[in-house]
């Protein structure tokens, strides 16, 4: 990299780190927790690197089952939210991840120790669904109750229009799995670790987290820190 090209690339650096330095995360109130908005790629980055990275990314893709209890921070929750479903592309709203016919019937709850999140990717917010850590209910190995985040993929099958019933548990499925490996890129670019996990009650989770007829839990995604 060029001394000019140095320069630009750290003077659009300390700009949008001005930028998010005003947009702190936090507790708005008591039922949304704010999310810090992602940086924009640098224009002049070169596509080599950026698939260099890649490159490396893919090879340290892997599951995990062996979590320390560490916290995850709202910063970087909000980068992993992004990465999973968020939107890349304001002006048509479209998503980090594929979905059939755009119809974007994935919803992602996020359970924590301190509540059931619902992910809101326009308001870039987390609303609070339940007041109450329900990690434990969202699946049955022994490291789900401890885990600091438990990601709960759901489709609104109400989105996906008069589709067969059949075509939309299907396409639901193949989305979610788009969803799915976008955070196992995230957790081995930041050095979390992840499982994809389909040991659920499902009828029993949805019940406690108030879904109706027409939403269906697909699976569910332990992120943390490996020990």
């Amino acid at each position: 990299m060029s001394k000019r090209r140095l320069q630009r690339t750290l003077k659009h650096q300390l700009k949008l780190r001005k930028y998010v330095m005003t947009s702190s995360p936090g507790i708005v109130d008591q039922t949304v927790l704010k999310l810090t908005p992602p940086l924009p790629v640098a224009s002049d980055v070169a596509a080599s690197d950026l698939k260099n990275h890649l490159t490396q990314i893919l090879k340290l893709r892997k599951s995990n089952r062996d979590f320390s209890d560490r916290d995850i921070s709202v910063e970087t929750l909000s980068r992993l939210l992004w990465s999973a479903f968020g939107i890349n592309r304001p002006e048509g709203s479209h998503r980090t991840a594929p979905s059939a016919k755009n119809w974007q019937e994935i919803d992602i709850y996020v359970a924590r120790s301190d509540g059931l999140y619902l992910f809101d990717p326009h308001a870039f917010v987390l609303s609070l669904v339940r007041k109450e850590d329900l990690r434990g209910a969202t699946g049955w190995q022994d490291f789900v109750p401890h885990v600091p985040i438990n990601l709960v993929y759901v489709a609104n099958l109400e989105k996906m229009g008069d589709a067969p019933r059949t075509e939309k548990k299907f396409y639901a499925a193949l989305d979610v799995g788009f969803i799915s490996q976008n955070v196992y890129l995230f957790c081995a670019a930041e050095g979390l670790g992840t499982v994809v996990r389909g040991w659920v009650d499902r009828p029993k989770l949805a019940k406690m987290m108030g879904l109706s007829v027409a939403q269906r839990i697909i699976v569910v995604q332990s992120v943390g820190y490996s020990r």
